[in-house]
């Protein structure tokens, strides 16, 4: 591990004298390529949504005391 910080800090400044080394000129201008766009179709889909029967129905649940420990709570855990 230690060569590899080693290599990459001898590394790091040689490249970064290469780069400064370099002297780049524009020599013409760039143009954006022409491109002509063509309307389309999607494609179409034939969908047959499933079928569902809702029902309603009344759900009766006891009321229970989390804190008292003869219906099952833990009064050491309060609910929050």
């Amino acid at each position: 591990m230690r060569s590899k910080k080693l290599l990459a800090l001898l590394i790091a400044p040689l490249f970064a004298v290469g780069m400064t080394a370099c002297d780049v000129d524009q020599t013409e201008e760039g143009e954006m390529p022409e491109v002509e766009v063509q309307e389309g179709e999607l494609p179409a889909y034939d969908v047959q949504p499933a079928e569902v029967e809702v029902t309603e129905d009344t759900v009766t649940v006891p009321d229970i005391d989390v804190n008292d420990p003869d219906e099952g709570g833990d009064p050491e855990r309060p609910l929050n």
